[in-house]
């Protein structure tokens, strides 16, 4: 399916971004191979989404993502500002595409929801990137009715065995065969690495480590798949997408998508990469001289071909 809307997530709050493709590129030269001034073919709506009764705002919003169907739309936010723990706000919200809220669940399960995918049979994974010792450091599997069908990870705790992860970022999912790949570590995180699992969470492999040459990684903070089953790692503090094989392999890099948040890839090998740290630098490396937003192009040969800027210089 075409996925016709794409979210544009914020640090707090949603808007709804609506196709309208008409573009042709500016020979305009790049910073550090990266466009601001692309064209942008989308129509935003400021105001979207109905919240749970009892919750006034939304917290920070750190995934989307729709269903097999198309039919509705899985929100996922950190209950209260940027956290969920000792919270009884539910973090997963389901939306249809009015932004009518149908279900909401997770209450009690993370402290700092994360990263989220749907496979191949309408599932929806969440990661939990931090741990207090009694929760979190752990990827859930949820049937869409809000059902647990499956955990990896070792509920509160973080480590670097083959049963444990640490400050888990993301998680995809191979259609065809329904192994798991799982991206951590958040920043200053312990092990930078992409884990294989089989469909049943058994562990299979892993790849990575700290660094910055090929294969290496810091802060891998979003991951996800093309057709052809290639894995996009956003290696966010090394402000570069990194391509490899289901086995690891080190494919390609490209940074012409500025420095990785999130990472969407739609059937037809459309490539939505949110950038929500580019811009003065805290200490972290990020891209200066570059602007935050969603820059969409081409997951076959890395083609850049639009730029939704960040609203949030708009905020009052």
């Amino acid at each position: 399916m075409v996925i016709q809307k794409i979210l544009q997530i914020l640090s707090v709050g949603l808007v709804l971004v609506t196709n309208s493709w008409n573009y042709a590129q500016s020979p305009v030269p790049a910073v550090h191979g990266v466009r601001n001034d692309l064209p942008q073919p989308y129509e935003t709506q400021r105001t979207w989404g109905e919240l749970p009764d009892g919750t006034a705002s939304w917290a920070a919003v750190t995934a989307v993502e729709p269903s097999l169907d198309g039919r509705f739309i899985y929100v996922i936010h950190r209950c209260f500002e940027n956290s969920c723990e000792g919270r009884i706000e539910t973090p997963i919200l389901k939306f249809d595409y009015e932004g009518n809220l149908l279900d909401s669940f997770g209450a009690g399960l993370f402290i700092f929801p994360h990263g989220a995918t749907v496979d191949y049979e309408g599932n929806l994974w969440v990661t939990d990137a931090q741990g207090n010792g009694e929760i979190g450091h752990q990827v859930f599997k949820f049937s869409p009715e809000g059902d647990i069908l499956l955990t990896l990870g070792q509920k509160g705790i973080g480590g670097s065995g083959t049963d444990l992860l640490h400050s888990p970022n993301d998680i995809v999912v191979d259609p065809n065969d329904g192994d798991i790949f799982v991206a951590e570590s958040h920043r200053r995180g312990l092990n930078n690495r992409i884990i294989h699992f089989a469909s049943d969470g058994t562990y299979i492999k892993e790849w990575g480590g700290k660094g910055s040459g090929p294969g290496e990684l810091s802060e891998p903070h979003t991951i996800a798949m093309d057709s052809q089953g290639r894995l996009f790692v956003g290696d966010r503090e090394n402000n570069r997408i990194q391509i490899f094989t289901q086995d690891g392999e080190f494919i390609d890099e490209w940074r012409q998508f500025g420095r990785p948040s999130g990472i969407f890839i739609t059937p037809e090998d459309m490539i939505y990469v949110a950038d929500s740290e580019s811009g003065p630098d805290t200490g972290a490396n990020e891209l200066r001289g570059i602007m935050k937003g969603i820059r969409v192009g081409s997951a076959v040969d890395g083609t850049v071909l639009a730029f939704i800027e960040d609203m949030e210089p708009l905020r009052d």
